[in-house]
């Protein structure tokens, strides 16, 4: 059974088990012994599909890479227990270049996407073409990570000023404490560098915003949201 939004929002399909009452379970028990056809049965999968999942489309406009949002939706489910809060997740396509929206604020109840720019690592672009090409867990790699992080609040350091914290929840980005990756401001991701440059300039393997945007995300992030990365 396809798993609905309603319920990745409230924890996982729990919420599906034990809904169903006596006089429900007695239409089912009588509904099988009747032959359905094939397009019956698709029919009825659709009436069930609607009515578990009643929430308005998510990302109506399509502006998520659907191999990013069905990897981002499977984390969200995997990682449930470290990723507590499910109104909203955070996305980031590192298939587009540097000077595209490419972080993506997913709201899980009213389905509407907003969209970012964010800096790679200077490790993952070498020649500094605008797109990142490899990735690592490694420290001193400057190299992003990918895969699924938990935010972990508000911080605040001496070089880099406010902040989100970041937890790696996967072998390919747990070490993302110890690297100090995080999503903070950078003068290299301002709008006035992208327009002079063409493109945005590299972190030291951040996820790095510009000064006007990160106010805003550093607040709705929060604690315990999913932000996934993938390429």
């Amino acid at each position: 059974m396809r798993l609905s939004r309603r319920g990745l929002i409230l924890g996982g399909s729990a919420l599906l088990a034990g809904c169903a009452s006596a006089d429900s379970m007695a239409a089912v028990r009588g509904a099988a012994l009747t032959p359905m056809t094939a397009d019956a049965a698709t029919a009825r999968a659709a009436m069930t599909d609607a009515a578990l999942d009643p929430s308005p489309p998510l990302d109506p406009r399509n502006r998520v890479r659907k191999e990013l949002m069905d990897r981002a939706l499977a984390a969200l489910d995997i990682h449930h227990r470290k990723i507590p809060q499910r109104d909203r997740m955070y996305l980031v396509d590192f298939k587009r270049f540097s000077g595209d929206e490419r972080l993506f604020e997913v709201d899980l109840v009213s389905g509407e996407v907003k969209a970012f720019r964010t800096c790679h690592g200077r490790g993952s672009d070498p020649t500094h073409s605008g797109y990142a090409q490899n990735f690592s867990n490694t420290p001193e790699s400057y190299m992003s990570s990918v895969g699924a992080f938990a935010t972990a609040g508000a911080g605040y350091g001496a070089q880099q000023g406010p902040n989100v914290l970041l937890d790696g929840l996967e072998y390919s980005n747990d070490r993302a404490r110890e690297r100090a990756i995080i999503i903070h401001g950078a003068d290299y991701a301002d709008p006035d560098f992208l327009a002079r440059e063409g493109k945005l300039g590299r972190s030291y393997g951040c996820f790095s915003t510009s000064h006007a945007d990160l106010p805003s995300l550093r607040e709705r992030m929060g604690e315990g949201r999913l932000l996934f990365a993938f390429a």
